[in-house]
């Protein structure tokens, strides 16, 4: 069995390295990095404009679930918007709550909150 060594990314001012996430169905390895800031009351459509803007995404569904485990510390007890539509309900999006741990999906018009990150590809890939 190949044995991979996955380096930290280096951080810019004010990141915090999340973790790795683990490819699934053919992808690649990578890190997940947060930036700083935090974005309240925004809509969606906001919170996807407000990411883009301080360089990075919102976190898909699997990454906020890394967020909460290795730096809930770093949310407010609130609920943060997901990269992610929902599959068959395309006006919905989901999103985790910061207190609780749960995710569930809302409203596009909902008013809730932003953090952003970006993605590291793991080197070789």
């Amino acid at each position: 069995m190949e044995s991979v060594l996955h380096l930290k990314p280096a951080l810019k001012d004010g990141e915090i390295y999340a973790g790795l996430i683990l490819g699934k169905d053919g992808q690649h390895d990578y890190h997940v990095v947060l930036l700083p800031d935090d974005a309240g009351d925004v809509s969606w459509t906001l919170a996807r404009s407000w990411a883009d803007q301080h360089g990075g995404e919102l976190p898909s569904c699997r990454e906020l679930s890394l967020l909460f485990a290795n730096l809930r510390e770093q949310f407010q007890r609130e609920w943060y918007w997901s990269s992610e539509q929902h599959r068959t309900r395309i006006q919905l999006v989901w999103g985790e709550n910061f207190a609780s741990g749960i995710q569930t999906a809302y409203g596009r018009q909902f008013r809730g909150h932003a953090r952003a990150v970006r993605r590291v590809a793991i080197d070789g890939h």
